[in-house]
């Protein structure tokens, strides 16, 4: 199983809400997501990203296949505007 973590920083973070309201979404028209779970922060301290999102996939592929679907696109050029920063990391799960 791989995993696909991401960590948004908003320049107005009013709009992580609105963000997570899209990628939930997301796991019901893209069929790659075998998972998702996304949150905003709740502390918003200096060191703080606004919104987490962490999806699985079966392997590598399906992550692509997500990542190039129609809808992660609509998504991602909703979102790009909007982001201050944005970090990323990818990694096999260990059973």
């Amino acid at each position: 199983m791989l995993i696909h973590v991401v960590l948004m920083r908003f320049s107005d973070a009013a709009d992580a809400a609105k963000a997570k309201l899209r990628l939930e979404e997301l796991a019901a028209v893209v069929p790659e997501i075998r998972s998702v779970e996304v949150a905003v922060d709740e502390l918003a301290t200096e060191v703080s990203w606004h919104l987490f999102l962490r999806t699985t996939h079966l392997d590598a592929d399906d992550l692509r296949a997500y990542q190039a679907h129609p809808a992660h696109s609509e998504f991602g050029a909703w979102v790009r505007p909007l982001l201050a920063s944005r970090a990323v990391v990818d990694y096999t799960a260990v059973s």
